[in-house]
């Protein structure tokens, strides 16, 4: 619980150096976890939205059809999109010669995800949003994520005397 709550916070401290280098002492199990929950969050909206606009099914069916039909379907694809970041996130890194790996930059990428759903959360209760929040949020995490690749030091080359 502890580091979920860790997590949260640093998340919300991106691209700080601090909180960089917080995260990436995180593993990538509660990263997921924390991936998870948010997006759960982030679905309340949506489950109340359908909720109130179908009265034929039981509240029990219909959260059983919500989960498998929506929340299942944007959590695989919220995974593809971190990781096709992340892979930009890696070209990026090996331009820049940066010593990173693409697991770190998944979890640095997940973790910049926070404050576009928490502003989905909140603002979808009062308006639908379109794709043009997907698309600056999108814009919001790479160039987020663009800073921290960039916080951390160039790689060194070592010379070898001959």
């Amino acid at each position: 619980m502890k580091s979920l709550w860790t997590l949260l916070t640093q998340s919300l401290q991106l691209p700080k150096k601090q909180a960089v280098f917080t995260l990436n002492r995180i593993g990538m199990d509660t990263v997921v976890f924390y991936l998870f929950i948010l997006i759960a969050l982030s679905s309340i909206p949506a489950y109340i939205e359908q909720l109130q606009q179908n009265e034929r099914l039981s509240i029990f069916f219909f959260t059983i059809f919500f989960f498998i039909f929506h929340y299942l379907v944007i959590t695989i694809v919220i995974f593809v999109v971190l990781s096709i970041l992340s892979c930009v996130a890696t070209i990026i890194a090996k331009l820049a010669k940066r010593k990173l790996r693409y697991s770190i930059l998944w979890k640095m990428t997940a973790s910049t995800t926070t404050i576009p759903f928490i502003l989905y959360t909140i603002v979808s209760f009062f308006r639908d949003l379109d794709a043009l929040f997907l698309l600056l949020a999108i814009a919001f995490m790479f160039v987020i994520l663009t800073k921290i690749i960039f916080i951390y030091p160039a790689r060194r080359h070592s010379v070898t005397n001959r």
